[in-house]
């Protein structure tokens, strides 16, 4: 089985009197270990299908199957639990939390995961701090580090509690370049030594250029996709 598989999912919001089509029969497979970026404009989906896959929403056709669970069955008890044990998230205003320091972001997912020991959450903490290259940060707080840091930080967090998806929503869109680079960098490598299975909704093309695989979407649809022979 697929990690993760989307068969014919549609997503429609109400607002009153007014619906508006998210998704559209979209159906689209993604595999373990994969590094795939969605693309296309506001407004085609990207970020609904990344709500509807970390378990943020429901779809209203259509079923959304990931790692074996199917979304729509999921309380909200069940779904917060879920979140907390095979998804992972970076978003890109960072959503660091301004009274915690670098270490303590790092640790809050874990906090949420009652059964992991105080020694093992240290380790995992030190172990990743290092690998994005913050842990000489590590007591500093957000407001005295730079966005790029805070990125680092941000994919620290989100691959703390070993999740099988990283799910990314335009997580270079408030980088410069070079900062943007080292952070997907980071994220291959991370993908190469953990089987992480990355997701990005982008608009930027130094992601997309990293991207094994490019689903490019319009108007809720799936309308073309690509995928890069690895070297």
């Amino acid at each position: 089985m697929s990690l993760i598989q989307i068969e014919n999912v549609s997503k429609v919001y109400q607002t009153g009197e007014v619906s508006v089509t998210a998704l559209n029969s979209l159906s689209v497979t993604i595999e373990q270990s994969a590094f795939v970026s969605f693309i296309g404009p506001s407004g085609s989906g990207k970020s609904t299908l990344l709500n509807l896959i970390g378990s943020l929403d429901k779809p209203t056709e259509g079923k959304v199957i990931v790692n074996g669970v199917e979304i729509a069955t999921l309380n909200r008890t069940q779904s917060a639990a879920f979140r907390g044990s095979t998804i992972g998230f970076v978003f890109q205003n960072f959503n660091m939390i301004p009274v915690l320091t670098v270490y303590e972001n790092v640790e809050y997912p874990l906090l949420m995961l009652r059964h992991i020991a105080i020694n093992e959450r240290r380790d995992r903490i030190f172990t990743l701090l290092d690998k994005v290259g913050m842990l000489d940060q590590k007591n500093k707080y957000p407001n005295q580090i730079s966005g790029g840091q805070k990125q680092r930080v941000a994919v620290a967090r989100a691959l703390v509690t070993n999740p099988k998806i990283v799910l990314a929503d335009e997580p270079t869109a408030n980088l410069d370049h070079k900062t943007a680079f080292k952070v997907i960098s980071i994220m291959h490598e991370m993908q190469k030594e953990f089987g992480t299975t990355f997701i990005f909704s982008t608009h930027d093309p130094k992601i997309v250029d990293e991207a094994e695989i490019i689903y490019t979407l319009e108007d809720g649809a799936i309308v073309n996709q690509e995928i890069k022979t690895k070297n």
